[in-house]
């Protein structure tokens, strides 16, 4: 679950297309479109340009084998002017008509507040009761957000969980080549040099060719 149309690929590209290979069965879900925080109003560019974004979505869908993909209307970056359970209930809502064992999330220390909600409000719709067929949540990194967060001790992304993607890891840069709009040009931690490199170097610090890292936030064994 993602707070805007990129982060699911920036995020956790490699292993989604690892969870389609494998035979799984994935659906994303994001809570907006990522383009009405730069506009102030519903304009007829901003309404076109909301368009593009959500038909990249799809296409990022198409290429990485995703089962669906959803896109709210709450307006980008400013989530924290909506009431958490009115979030938390369209998470709810996800999870009861695809019923997902995994989740993963924006890491809660992220300086996007659309990434801290999103995470809050993962957290609270998955909670381990005894009806929820979540048994793992994982948090992963959004670079130009993770990294730039307030340095504090609560905001460290502390990884304890590494997938390899090394086999996806070409599928999952050419899905990201769609959203070449949000794209940056290096040096920039959101160009594709970056984000290939941020990817590669996690995959050797961990024995690995290219891994996608992510925090460990709630396991059920059963």
């Amino acid at each position: 679950m993602a707070a805007h149309p990129d982060d699911e690929v920036i995020g956790v590209g490699g292993t989604l297309a690892k969870h389609v290979a494998e035979g799984d069965d994935v659906e994303v879900l994001m809570l907006n479109d990522g383009v009405m925080a730069r506009y102030e109003a519903e304009t007829s560019a901003a309404r076109a340009r909301r368009d593009d974004r959500r038909e990249r979505a799809r296409a990022v869908a198409d290429s990485l084998g995703f089962e669906d993909v959803t896109v709210l209307d709450y307006w980008g970056n400013q989530l924290d002017d909506e009431a958490l359970i009115d979030v938390v209930r369209d998470v709810e809502s996800k999870l009861d008509s695809f019923e997902p064992h995994v989740i993963y999330t924006h890491y809660y220390g992220d300086l996007n507040i659309d990434h801290q909600i999103a995470a809050r409000a993962v957290r609270t719709a998955a909670r381990p009761l005894a009806g929820s067929t979540v048994d793992r949540i994982l948090s992963f990194e959004s670079l130009s957000s993770t990294e730039w967060a307030m340095p504090t001790a609560g905001t460290a992304f502390q990884p304890t969980v590494f997938v390899d993607i090394d086999e996806h890891f070409d599928r999952k840069m050419d899905a990201l080549s769609i959203y070449e709009d949000e794209l940056r040009e290096s040096p920039h931690p959101r160009s594709m040099r970056s984000i290939r490199n941020n990817n590669q170097l996690w995959g050797e610090k961990v024995g690995l060719y290219a891994a996608e890292p992510f925090e460990l936030i709630m396991e059920r064994q059963r």
